[in-house]
């Protein structure tokens, strides 16, 4: 019995022996392996770890690229100034600090109250604050004489993103505003604390685009963010800086505007509402493009008031709206070209088909008359006469004879209900009605009516003056289409298309082209008084978009009286007509006559361009 107690003890020692032999070297394991990982596999990882718990990097702002017209003038760029830098840490007593300031520059309320705000973080964690912003030339020079007495303190150089052209390119341009961290930071390169901290560049702190080219570009336009790494105690505090990784500032865009020709458009627009598109026929570049009303880049870059900013917004006239890319607009006569191209293309006439013009067309259907601007009869003329006296009734009968679907095939063919620019911000396509377009939206049927309407370019047809722009750039090219844009390095990469018209040809191109020049040359063209201003052939199309319809010229004469009811003022031109090298479409709101009264503010326009 005493022998078999002895063997049971032996081998419950020994079970207990292997117990815990084996739970040391697991033990033992466990160690060498946290060893091997801390000291070797992970160690880069545990190593950033620590530098990053006793270092701190803060983002260094680039400047933003300039933006550059077509022979490389500045347009927008990135002018020095000066704000009054303090290291709040030196200060020994903020309020006896601040009045002495005080007796040297002029600080407002609002500048004092955010100063004292930040003051304490920015002590504790020895940041740098800036008092006051864009000091001026006797603000700095006052400082200077009596920097050696605030040693707490310094002028420090900033940047304000203006345009040299402050209100002429503002749609197209843009303007920066404040931004957001993560909007910059793409990366991820910076922990978000670290960005309360950041170098600025700029006396307005980060900013990116907000509208135009300045946001169509941002990316490129801002560059890339330099890197200051400094020492931190183990409160987060300032110690030494480490390193710096400079920024590297940001791309020039070279655009396809030109300077000289937006002055121009802008000074023959003048003050009222419309636009100017001007675009190089062969590239599908964007010369010029103007709208009004205007606003002010600068202020809206560089810290507008807000009851400023709300005057814009209420504004009636909406300048914020621009109407180069977003306005809608009855193409009117403009768009008789296409409609002459669709019936030619399509075997319904041929360029001696004669139509009587007894000044309205009759709709077979219902006896409904539509009128001719002026009730004006032309008798039994054919499509070139028509073109040059741009006779509605002959426009009105070939849309009658065709099909909505077919005819609005054609029209979007040209471009007509989609956007056509491959830069610009907030087009807006524009409308090519169809039957089930109008069911959907009005809850009514189509009529032939609605068709007729739309032979001269009236009823629910609309387009953007950059889709006018655009067409007749087309024209020009005899139906080569080229999409337009805004950045010059996109010249050449973009490609064109040519427009199907299979019964159409070079003869109905140069005949398209001639009765265009008539438009201006001859002594019935809607255009003629431009005849005599200008040294070079001009091919173009007027037009007369009508706000309200009416059925008589004594009508329109007593709703005239309210200037907001007056016809728009339309025109549609290339030249030089022969060799085709710009493409222009001009509307001023209300301003009733496309010859006379959009015809100058084109054709100035185009001699600005073709003077060389």
């Amino acid at each position: 019995m005493d022998f078999h107690e002895r063997q049971l003890e032996r081998q419950s020692f020994t079970q207990r022996s292997l117990l815990v032999a084996s739970l040391l070297l697991i033990f033992i394991v466990v160690i060498l392996f946290r060893t091997f990982s801390l000291q070797i596999s992970n160690f880069t990882e545990f190593d950033k770890a620590s530098l990053d718990n006793r270092t701190y990097s803060v983002p260094v702002q680039p400047l933003r690229g300039k933006i550059l017209d077509r022979n490389g003038e500045v347009i927008s760029e990135n002018i020095a100034t000066f704000d009054l830098v303090t290291t709040p840490r030196d200060v020994k007593d903020v309020d006896e600090f601040l009045e002495k300031i005080e007796k040297i520059i002029d600080l407002d309320k609002d500048e004092i109250d955010l100063y004292i705000k930040n003051f304490n973080s920015k002590a504790f964690f020895n940041r740098e604050l800036v008092l006051k912003k864009n000091l001026s030339e006797i603000e700095i020079a006052r400082f200077e004489v009596r920097g050696f007495e605030h040693k707490e303190a310094f002028v420090g150089k900033r940047f304000r993103r203006v345009s040299r052209y402050d209100e002429i390119f503002s749609h197209v341009l843009g303007y920066t505003g404040s931004a957001r961290e993560n909007n910059l930071d793409e990366q991820n390169r910076f922990r978000s604390n670290s960005w309360r901290d950041a170098v600025f560049s700029y006396a307005n702190g980060l900013i990116e685009g907000k509208a135009g080219l300045e946001k169509t570009y941002n990316q490129s336009l801002t560059g890339t963010f330099g890197i200051k790494q400094f020492e931190v105690d183990a409160r987060g505090r300032l110690v030494k800086e480490l390193s710096y990784t400079p920024p590297i500032n940001g791309e020039n865009i070279l655009t396809t505007l030109d300077i000289d020709a937006q002055k121009v458009a802008a000074n023959q627009l003048g003050k009222r509402k419309g636009s100017i598109v001007v675009v190089d026929v062969e590239t599908g570049g964007i010369v010029a493009i103007y709208s009004y009303p205007t606003f002010s880049v600068n202020k809206m870059a560089n810290g507008i008031s807000q009851l400023d900013y709300e005057d814009l917004i209420n504004d009636p006239d909406k300048p914020f709206f621009d109407r180069s890319v977003a306005g809608r607009y009855p193409p009117a006569s403009t768009i008789k070209p296409l409609v002459g191209i669709h019936a030619l293309n399509r075997g319904q006439i041929s360029w001696t088909t004669k139509i009587d013009d007894p000044g309205f067309f009759e709709l077979p259907e219902d006896g409904r008359i539509f009128r001719s601007w002026g009730e004006i009869a032309h008798g039994l003329i054919n499509l070139n006469q028509a073109l040059i006296r741009s006779s509605n009734t002959y426009f009105f009968n070939l849309a009658y004879n065709s099909g909505i679907n077919e005819l609005a095939d054609d029209f979007e063919k040209f471009g007509f209900g989609s956007t056509v620019c491959v830069d610009c911000i907030l087009e807006d396509g524009g409308l090519v009605p169809r039957p089930q377009w109008k069911m959907n939206n009005l809850n009514f049927g189509w009529f032939k009516g609605d068709t007729v309407n739309i032979g001269v370019g009236q009823g629910y047809i609309s387009a953007t003056p950059i889709q006018l722009a655009h067409y007749t750039a087309a024209l020009a090219n005899k139906g080569t289409k080229k999409p337009l844009f805004l950045n010059n390095s996109l010249s050449g990469k973009i490609p064109s298309s040519e427009i199907e018209l299979e019964n159409f040809n070079q003869r109905d191109w140069r005949l398209l082209h001639k009765a265009m020049e008539s438009v201006v040359e001859s002594d019935y063209g809607t255009a003629r008084r431009i005849r005599d201003q200008k040294d070079f052939l001009i091919a173009a199309k007027t037009g007369t978009g009508e706000i309200i319809s009416l059925d008589s010229r004594e009508e329109y004469e007593r709703i005239r009286e309210d200037q907001g009811l007056r016809d728009h003022a339309i025109i549609v031109a290339f030249a030089p007509a022969e060799k085709p090298k710009y493409a222009v479409s001009v509307i001023i709101e209300n301003g009733e006559s496309g010859g006379s009264v959009a015809g100058p503010v084109a054709l100035n326009t185009l001699k600005e361009l073709l003077k060389e």
